[in-house]
């Protein structure tokens, strides 16, 4: 069973927390691409793709912490250092994703289909810069989750 639940873990991780990193990393380009050019109905098209993106895979990512919390508690490690940490880790991912990205580009993509407005590009170098923080966050709980430092199962 603890086998199952690790590869659902990990399948759940690549499969949705992988789309919302990419899509959430090319977000600023393309808003930068958009606000260049307002009259570009294929950049806000690509804008809504990318939102999208995020939007439904970062709901399917809580499969991630789900199948998480089951597979540590099979293995008997919910009080380890390293997991507690990757939680906290997680738990910051998601923060930044649900209060900072995903409401910035909602506000992106509104300003970008309103005519004659368009968002600053400081909006997109902001946007860039919490999307990098959510990327760090999850290379390093990645990171842990394969070292398990003082873990006594074995890396």
């Amino acid at each position: 069973m603890t086998k199952l639940l690790l590869s659902l873990h990990v399948l759940a991780a690549v499969l949705a927390i992988g789309p919302v990193t990419v899509a959430a990393s090319m977000f600023p380009k393309a808003l930068r691409h958009a606000h260049s050019d307002p009259g570009d109905r294929e950049a806000l098209t690509n804008l809504r793709l990318l939102h999208r993106i995020c939007r439904v895979y970062a709901a399917i990512g809580i499969a991630v912490p789900v199948f998480g919390f089951a597979t540590a508690g099979s293995l008997g490690v919910l009080g380890s250092g390293w997991l507690i940490t990757s939680i906290l880790l997680t738990a910051a991912a998601a923060a930044t994703l649900a209060l900072l990205i995903l409401p910035a580009q909602d506000r992106a993509l509104a300003a970008a289909q309103i005519p004659g407005s368009s968002p600053g590009p400081r909006s997109a170098g902001r946007l860039a810069m919490h999307t990098g923080v959510f990327n760090l966050l999850w290379a390093t709980v990645t990171v842990l989750m394969i070292t398990r430092p003082g873990s006594t199962t074995g890396a």
